[in-house]
C-alpha cells in the first residue's frame, strides 16, 4: 500500500485524551502525529486534560489552544496529517454513547502494534480513542526505514508545535528583559518535582516534612503499580548511582568551579520547585542574581496571558470543630490500662497556616485530599508557566540540566529543551553533566565544598567541559535517546553542508548513529536559502514525492523528503566563538 499525500478518504479518525504536565503533552503531540500518519488517519486535536480538568478558567482558550497555536498546527502539517478540530456531527453522539474503542498504548509501544492491533478496528469502527498518559504513544527508536517519521516528529516539535500568540510574545518579551541587563544569562531547571523525586527514592534529600511527602507519593506509587521496589529506600546511596537531582546548592558550586562570576544572571525555569524557596536559598547566597518569572514579569503580564477567569472561593478553609470536655474526659478513659503517665501538658494552638498549606493535610490523616478545583487551576497555570520557561530556557546563553536522563522512560523538561537547543543551534552551551561522576567529586570534598583544593576544581571543569561536546552528545544518545527522541534528534533532524569538515561517525552497538552520520543539506540550504518561503518549500517536497522508501513491514510506503524536519545548523562542537563565562 502506497501512501503519498494524505486523502480525506483514509482509515478514519483518532481522538486522544493526554494526562500530564508540560514535557508529557508535548512529547504525546508527536507521537500522536507519527500514529496518525502510520495508520493513514484523521487525527483529531488531542484534549489537554490538565486545562479541561480546571472549572472557571478562560472561555477564550480550550484544552489545546489553552497552550498551543491550532490553526498553525493544522496548517504546518497539511503535507503530512489531516487535522481537524473535532469529530463530524454524526459521530460525537456515539462518542459520548462509548460507541468506539479506546486504548490506552504504552509509551514503548512498537509500529508493529498498531499496524496489527490497532489498524484493524480503526477500519472497522472508523474511530478509535487513546488515552495518552506516559509522555508517549510511540517507541523513540524507530527502525532506519522509518526514517521520515523520525523527521516527522521533529516538523511537529519544532516547527508545528508553537505556543500561542500571547505566550510567545511574553516569552521573548521576558528574554529580551534579561538580556538588556548587558551580559549573558544561564538558564536552570532544578528538575525537583514530588513524583520524580518519589520514583527515584530521594526524599532523604530534605530533612523536614518535604521527605514525608515524597514518601507518601513513593507509597502510591508502589500501590498502583508505577514502581516495584521497596518503600524505604537509602536516598544518599541513590544520589550516589546517579539517581537524585543535583541540588541548587551542589548546582550554584559547579557553576564558580567552571569560572562563572557572582554577578551572573541565572534564569530558575520550572513551575514546580519542590521544597520551594527554601532550597534556593544557598543558590542565591552564591550568585545574587538568581531570577525566575515573577522577577521578570510584571503581575499584570501572567494576569493577561491567563485571560479573565471566574472566581473560586476565596477561603474553603475550615477550622476542625473543638471537642467538649466530656469527648476529652472520653478519650482519657479509652487511653488503656493504668499505670498511665501524667496527661500531656496543653497543646500550643495550631497556628491557621499550619492546616491551609498545600501540605497541611500530613498533620491531621494519613490520606491526601482530592485535588480543590484551585489545585486544578493551579495545574492548569503551570502548563503556562512551563511555556514561558521553555521559551526562555531555549534562547538562553547556556543551559543547565539539574536532573535529566533519569531513566524513569518519562520525558523531562530538562531534555526537551535540550533537544530543541541543539536542533537549533548544536553547538550552543548546553551542559550534560554526569550525576554519578559530579557524586564522586562532592564526596571528595563534602567537608570543605566552600573552599575546595585547586585539583577538585580543575577536575569539574573538566568534566563539565568535556560535556559540552562530542563526550556529552555521545552520552544523551546513549541515555536519553532511547526514551525520548527529542532529546537528541540527531542525525535524523539535521544535515551537513559540503563545504563543512567531515565528522567521522560513532556508532553504537545497535548500529545506530550516536555522533555524526548526518545526509548532506539540499542544494537550496547549502546556497544560503534558509528563509524560503514555505510555498516553495512544498513545491521542493511535492517533486520529491516520487522518491519513495518502502519499510521493513510492507504496509506503508512513505514519500522522501530531503528538506522537510532538517535543520541546516552542523554539528560542529569545535567553534573558537563559544561564550566564555569569565567574561
Amino acid at each position: 500500500m502506497v501512501i503519498h499525500v494524505p486523502h480525506e478518504k483514509n482509515n478514519g479518525y483518532i481522538y486522544a485524551k493526554i494526562f500530564g504536565g508540560f514535557e508529557k503533552i508535548r512529547s504525546s503531540i508527536c507521537d500522536l502525529v507519527t500514529i496518525s500518519r502510520l495508520l493513514n488517519a484523521t487525527l483529531v486535536i488531542p484534549e489537554i486534560q490538565e486545562s479541561l480538568r480546571s472549572k472557571g478558567i478562560s472561555n477564550k482558550f480550550k484544552s489545546f489552544s489553552y497552550l498551543y497555536d491550532e490553526d498553525q498546527f493544522i496548517a504546518s502539517l497539511k503535507k503530512d496529517v489531516i487535522i481537524v478540530k473535532s469529530l463530524p456531527e454524526n459521530l460525537k453522539a456515539a462518542r459520548k454513547r462509548n460507541e468506539f474503542p479506546t486504548f490506552k498504548p504504552k509509551s514503548t509501544a512498537s509500529p508493529n502494534f498498531y499496524m496489527k492491533e490497532i489498524l484493524p478496528k480503526l477500519k472497522k469502527a472508523k474511530v478509535i480513542g487513546l488515552v495518552l498518559a506516559d509522555g508517549g504513544c510511540l517507541q523513540s527508536d524507530l527502525p532506519p526505514s522509518m526514517y521520515e517519521f523520525q523527521r516527522l516528529r521533529c516538523r511537529v516539535a519544532f516547527h508545528a508545535l508553537q505556543f500561542r500568540e500571547e505566550i510567545q510574545v511574553l516569552g521573548h518579551q521576558m528574554v529580551e528583559r534579561l538580556r538588556a541587563w548587558g551580559q549573558p544569562f544561564l538558564a536552570f531547571h532544578p528538575g525537583l518535582m514530588r513524583d520524580t523525586l518519589a520514583y527515584h527514592g530521594c526524599a532523604e534529600l530534605f530533612q523536614d516534612i518535604h521527605t514525608e511527602l515524597v514518601q507518601y507519593r513513593r507509597a502510591q506509587m508502589i500501590k498502583r503499580g508505577i514502581l516495584n521496589e521497596e518503600l524505604n529506600v537509602d536516598s544518599h546511596l541513590h544520589r550516589e548511582n546517579g539517581s537524585c537531582p543535583l541540588m541548587p546548592e551542589e548546582v550554584g558550586l559547579l557553576l564558580r568551579a567552571i569560572g562563572y562570576p557572582p554577578k551572573t544572571t541565572i534564569y530558575v525555569a520550572g513551575s514546580e520547585t519542590f521544597g520551594g524557596q527554601r532550597v534556593l536559598i544557598p543558590l542565591r547566597t552564591l550568585f545574587a542574581n538568581v531570577v525566575d518569572r515573577t522577577s521578570v514579569c510584571r503581575k499584570q503580564d501572567l494576569f493577561d496571558l491567563v485571560g479573565p477567569e471566574t472566581l473560586l472561593p476565596v477561603d474553603s478553609f475550615q477550622l476542625p470543630p473543638p471537642k467538649s470536655e466530656k469527648q476529652l474526659k472520653e478519650e482519657w478513659k479509652r487511653a488503656g490500662p493504668r499505670p498511665r503517665p501524667l496527661p500531656p501538658p496543653p497543646e500550643r494552638p495550631i497556628y491557621r497556616y499550619e492546616k491551609e498549606g498545600w501540605y497541611g493535610w500530613i498533620t491531621e490523616t494519613e490520606s491526601e485530599a482530592d485535588p480543590s478545583p484551585m489545585d486544578f487551576r493551579r495545574q492548569a497555570h503551570r502548563l503556562l508557566w512551563d511555556a514561558l520557561d521553555y521559551i526562555v530556557s531555549v534562547e538562553a546563553d547556556a543551559f543547565f540540566p539539574g536532573f535529566n536522563n533519569d531513566g524513569s522512560g518519562w520525558p523531562d523538561f530538562s531534555s526537551l529543551v535540550m533537544g530543541q537547543r541543539l536542533y537549533e543551534s548544536a553547538a550552543s552551551r548546553t551542559y550534560r553533566p554526569d550525576r554519578k561522576v559530579l557524586a564522586k567529586f562532592f564526596n571528595i570534598t563534602r567537608d570543605n565544598m566552600y573552599y575546595p583544593k585547586h585539583n577538585w576544581t580543575h577536575s569539574v571543569r573538566e568534566h563539565l567541559n568535556k560535556s559540552l561536546g562530542e563526550d556529552g552528545l555521545i552520552r544523551q544518545s546513549l541515555l536519553s535517546k532511547p526514551s525520548s527522541f527529542l532529546s537528541h534528534p540527531l542525525p535524523e533532524c539535521s544535515c551537513r553542508i559540503s563545504s563543512a569538515r567531515f565528522q567521522t561517525p560513532v556508532e553504537g552497538i545497535d548500529g545506530r548513529y550516536l555522533y555524526g552520520g548526518e545526509d548532506e543539506c539540499p542544494e537550496w540550504m547549502q546556497h544560503g536559502q534558509e528563509a524560503v518561503p514555505s510555498e516553495s518549500m512544498e513545491t521542493e517536497r511535492d517533486k520529491n514525492d516520487d522518491n519513495e522508501s518502502e519499510y521493513e513491514n510492507d504496509v506503508v510506503q512513505q514519500e522522501s523528503d530531503d528538506s522537510g524536519g532538517k535543520s541546516s545548523l552542523i554539528l560542529s562542537m569545535d567553534r573558537d566563538d563559544e561564550w566564555d563565562p569569565n567574561d
